[in-house]
């Protein structure tokens, strides 16, 4: 894993005052953990932006600040989505020699022969993972090999997911991560078919018409012999 470093001020600054720090190309942010006070810090905002756009939920970065290391995760971006830029970061303080539980991204890798093969559809079902180890052992992503799902209606669960024996997966062992299933195939009407039906309900819409002109008919003749 790359060793990312990001290098920082201490912030006395807070609240609306940051705006003016923002306009000096600052990007403010804050380190706290368990056993770290709260450390307000000002980053330089463009170098800052491009380190942290690599990132991902489970990587380690280390923070210079007034010549203190500090390894961290980022746990909270803000930002002004208009604008495209950052406006505040959360970095969380951790410890070499403690384990941490944090999610990590899952990478879905390989060719699914039930995709290829039988036209499937591949349903992601968890896109990351919650894990325990320690800083030193937690990747970045998580890959899942889907060449193992050759028909349709197989599965990966979590159990089925392979990590360093570092890394504790959390969480249910049965939970599917991924789900090869059939393609939903739409129904098309079949042609002349309505017609068809129409056609066929015809004759019954027209026998009841037929019976009162034929008893009619009966009566009339009967009346007829009645006068003979």
């Amino acid at each position: 894993m790359e060793k990312v470093v990001l290098k920082a001020s201490k912030r006395e600054m807070t609240g609306k005052q940051v705006k003016a720090l923002r306009r000096e190309g600052k990007l403010p942010g804050v380190i706290y953990g368990r056993h770290t006070d709260p450390i307000n810090i000002n980053l330089e905002a463009h170098g800052a932006s491009l380190a942290l756009a690599r990132l991902t939920s489970s990587s380690l970065v280390t923070i210079e600040v007034e010549g203190a290391e500090h390894l961290a995760l980022v746990r909270e971006k803000q930002r002004d989505y208009i604008k495209n830029r950052l406006l505040h970061v959360d970095f969380l303080a951790v410890s070499l020699t403690e384990k941490l539980r944090t999610a990590v991204s899952i990478r879905f890798v390989g060719a699914s022969p039930a995709v290829k093969d039988f036209n499937a559809v591949l349903v992601h079902n968890l896109e990351e993972v919650e894990v325990e180890c320690l800083p030193a052992d937690l990747p970045e992503r998580i890959d899942v090999d889907i060449s193992i799902l050759n028909r349709p209606g197989e599965g990966i669960r979590l159990k089925d997911v392979h990590v360093s024996d570092k890394v504790r997966l959390l969480g249910d062992p049965e939970t599917m991560v991924a789900v090869a299933t059939f393609a939903k195939v739409e129904e098309e009407p079949v042609p002349g078919a309505e017609g068809a039906a129409v056609t066929a309900a015809t004759p019954t819409a027209t026998e009841p018409e037929i019976s009162v002109e034929r008893g009619k008919k009966e009566e009339e003749a009967a009346e007829e012999k009645k006068k003979k």
